[in-house]
């Protein structure tokens, strides 16, 4: 890791659920949101997470002049054919909150029997040690679950409520935060993105 050895990392994110899981995950690292330092959030341009990923920590380090990581995640539900996929956090329209994005995926879900909502959060990140890094770490991971047909739970955020985990017999937003960092699709690629740190320091 010594390429980011007492580096700040910028955050390219303004999500408040996410910087708190990536800081707590990534708690031995300086990590800073890029609201911090007054950036605009990326226009997501891309047509997968990697894509997104990597315009969001370019736009990142290009203003901070620091090392960047971004997320891009999203759900992906087999019934809607992929859906809401990249587009999962304006789903309902840009500016749609996170009640109004998990309404429209229960009214698409309607006539969808419990067995046919089987769906995956998919996490991508990247890091950047700068702006015009040629080859940024990227590690992604997937979270298997189900769509349930009401929200439960107060934890998480998102589609949290509505995410069961067959494994668990809880859904995202049931678990306490300290589990779903360890077995989420963001826990599970920070810990990949670690892993790689260390092999290319």
């Amino acid at each position: 890791m010594a390429f980011l050895a007492n580096k700040k990392i910028v955050l390219a994110s303004g999500n408040q659920g996410k910087i708190r899981e990536i800081q707590a995950i990534l708690k031995n690292q300086n990590i800073i949101p890029q609201s911090q330092f007054k950036i605009a959030e990326a226009e997501e341009t891309g047509s997968s997470f990697v894509e997104n990923a990597i315009i969001k920590a370019r736009n990142a380090a290009l203003h901070s002049h620091l090392p960047a990581i971004a997320d891009d995640s999203g759900l992906v539900v087999d019934a809607l054919n992929g859906a809401p996929g990249v587009i999962s956090a304006r789903y309902a329209g840009v500016g749609a909150s996170d009640q109004d994005n998990l309404q429209k995926l229960l009214n698409d879900l309607t006539d969808i029997s419990v067995k046919k909502r089987t769906a995956r959060f998919v996490c991508v990140i990247v890091l950047l040690r700068h702006a015009n890094d040629p080859l940024p770490l990227i590690s992604q991971a997937v979270w298997e679950g189900v769509i349930l047909s009401e929200p439960v739970g107060e934890n998480g955020f998102g589609y949290d409520p509505v995410f069961w985990l067959p494994t668990h017999q809880q859904a995202s937003a049931q678990l306490r935060p300290e589990i779903k960092n360890k077995i989420s699709h963001r826990g599970q690629a920070l810990r990949q993105l670690t892993e790689l740190i260390k092999t290319t320091a």
